[in-house]
């Protein structure tokens, strides 16, 4: 469950601790609102509090530290497949141009998305290569990894970053970039197998992500 900063948060954005009201004591309460204040004064401009002793045993210490800048080891892209066919989704070609992962998702201003886990970046080029207009809504893509589990679009991080509709009609030859954003723990992008999953009147399209 990704973490809104201070500026989002205002929006209506919630933690795992926050989606149980109630469930709680008032030490996680104050956990969070420790948490919310730290992030609002780094987004002002302030020094993120590194001191070891603000982390040690608080279960949300490294949330908070994310939320804070503190942690980007993970962002960083990822090779293509060898094997990077263009496929189809009915006239779509579509084909894979990107791999990035990262803890958090930047929008305008100082609106960003954080998770524990990693956000998933596919870059796709498309085109239509029939001869009239064609309507895809690729809303929903899922992520397959080799063991089955399923990971659907992470449409909180899709909404932040601004991405293009992904309903759309593209008209013939339109060539488009397309951005689709996933929620993983980290251990399903070291799976072989792992594939991006479109879904056309067909039948799903499989595209190989590692």
């Amino acid at each position: 469950m990704a973490l809104l900063t201070a500026a989002a948060l205002l929006t209506g954005g919630c933690t795992k601790e926050e989606s149980a009201p109630g469930a709680q004591g008032g030490g996680d309460d104050r956990t969070l609102q420790k948490l919310r204040a730290e992030v609002d004064r780094v987004n002002q401009g302030g020094h993120p509090t590194q001191g070891p002793e603000s982390t040690r045993g608080d279960p949300n210490a490294n949330l908070a530290g994310l939320a804070a800048g503190l942690d980007e080891s993970a962002e960083r892209k990822l090779p293509l497949p060898d094997a990077n066919n263009t496929v189809h989704v009915e006239a779509l070609a579509v084909k894979l141009t990107g791999l990035e992962s990262s803890h958090s998702v930047k929008g305008s201003g100082k609106v960003s998305l954080t998770t524990e886990e990693l956000f998933l970046r596919v870059q796709l080029v498309t085109q239509n290569v029939g001869a009239t207009p064609l309507t895809l809504d690729l809303g929903g893509a899922k992520v397959a990894g080799a063991g089955g589990q399923e990971v659907p679009l992470a449409r909180d991080a899709q909404a932040v970053v601004g991405t293009r509709p992904l309903r759309r009609t593209w008209a013939p030859e339109e060539r488009t970039d397309v951005v689709l954003l996933f929620e993983v723990p980290p251990s399903v992008l070291r799976e072989d197998g792992l594939h991006l999953v479109l879904q056309g009147s067909g039948g799903d399209v499989r595209i190989p992500l590692r």
